[in-house]
């Protein structure tokens, strides 16, 4: 064999020797072992080798006692509760609330962590596996969800929302949508709705909140009122389609769903002095300790008690517009004559002070010094979407619209 020949026999099994190597390095790396275990945590804490038990705080509580009944010494309890501080505050303990131990397995049963639930989705958690115990917050991911619900009302609106199986307080949350173009105490049957919002979930499932409306429309008496949130100025409003603001002067009504009783008239049977006389409000039944809430910004000018309006409040708003509540069981904290106050504060709480025959709120305006009917009065605009972010806001205006839209056609051929 000559030299060239040994030659391209070496080269061809170094090259067969280095694609042997290869292959089998790669071959290696497809094949190695992948660990399929699912691990489970609770808290942040991998539980697959400890029990979790869960307690109540009762009463008088505080975590040094807690501690002190898991069997930790008083020493060692001590030190636990001064670790823990910084994200357990034991001013803010609360019988009632939950807290979990994640022990071990074995017959000695050492407790590992102690978990605190502070919300439903903040933990204080305390770490016992090292030699210093050691505390952290954990909070639950929250998972927004975009969910769509519409019908027409055959009852109150309330009622409606609850037997489509949502949480009824987006009602509540609609009504702050559109609470300056429509009295909701005065909705009819036949009135509709259409309404697209987020959820809010912790562990996927668990509903913990309706984050926030992100389009609507209510059908009221045969006008369609829409609504497209948009942010302007660092804050996010709510327009119409032609980007006018649904943000008036005024709240429609200073109370959440309840019955008017009585409204604005020059000549009302009072049904405790037993004769007629104006009645320049409206009266508003609800229950005692029901919150009251300023229909808009102004300055508190009179508290006090006013005959047979018992416990009132009088607001000035602007120049011509003041308004009163009255019949009040109590008054807001912080709120006294000269007060500042904001639309939608809580001002007080229904009562039946002075002449009333059960609890209720009599509420007016007096606009330029006269009494105008509440239920009728037209309230000014706040500022619409500004020209240079027109064409931003049509952008939303369109994918809001567009989405509603689509969620409708499902809605129908779910139904169908």
């Amino acid at each position: 064999m000559t030299n060239k020949k040994l030659l391209i026999l070496l080269f061809a099994g170094v090259a067969l020797c280095f694609a042997s190597c290869t292959h089998k390095k790669q071959t290696e790396r497809t094949v190695a072992p992948i660990d399929t275990v699912q691990h489970t945590f609770q808290y942040g804490i991998c539980t697959d080798s400890l029990n979790v038990t869960e307690y109540l705080i009762e009463e008088g509580d505080n975590p040094n006692s807690i501690f002190t009944d898991l069997g930790f010494s008083p020493q060692e309890a001590d030190s636990i509760t001064k670790i823990a501080a910084p994200v357990l505050d034991a001013k803010k303990i609360r019988a009632g609330m939950n807290y979990y131990t994640f022990t071990s397995k074995d017959s000695v049963a050492e407790i590992r962590y102690i978990a605190f639930a502070k919300t439903l989705t903040d933990y204080a958690v305390i770490d016992l596996t090292g030699d210093t115990a050691r505390a952290f917050e954990f909070n639950k991911p929250v998972k927004i969800v975009r969910e769509y619900v519409a019908d027409t009302l055959n009852s109150s609106l309330w009622n409606v929302i609850k037997e489509n199986g949502v949480d009824p307080l987006l009602a509540v949350k609609l009504s702050d949508v559109f609470g300056w173009q429509i009295d909701f105490f005065d909705v009819k049957e036949g009135d509709s709705f259409k309404i697209l919002y987020d959820v809010a979930y912790i562990d996927d499932t668990t509903e913990l909140s309706i984050a926030s409306i992100q389009g609507a429309s209510f059908t009221h008496q045969g006008k369609t009122f829409t609504a497209i949130p948009f942010q302007q100025d660092s804050t996010i409003e709510y327009f119409d389609i032609d980007g006018q603001s649904l943000r008036k002067a005024f709240l429609k009504a200073p109370l959440d769903f309840f019955r008017i009783t009585s409204r604005f008239t020059r000549a009302r049977f009072h049904p405790i002095l037993k004769i007629y006389r104006p009645h320049f409000g409206v009266d508003y039944a609800a229950p005692t300790g029901t919150p009251v809430r300023s229909i808009g910004d102004g300055t508190v000018i009179a508290k006090g008690w006013i005959n047979g309006g018992g416990n009132a409040l009088k607001i000035k708003h602007n120049s011509a517009y003041v308004t009163s509540y009255m019949h009040l069981s109590r008054y807001a904290k912080g709120i006294g004559k000269g007060t500042h106050v904001h639309q939608g504060q809580i001002i007080g709480y229904v009562g039946m002070t002075g002449l009333a025959t059960g609890p209720h709120l009599d509420f007016r305006v007096y606009k330029d010094g006269r009494p105008i009917n509440p239920l009728s009065m037209v309230a000014p605009p706040s500022l619409p979407v500004r020209a240079a972010l027109r064409d931003s806001f049509n952008v939303v205006k369109n994918k809001v619209l567009a989405e509603m839209e689509k969620q409708s056609r499902l809605n129908q051929s779910n139904t169908q």
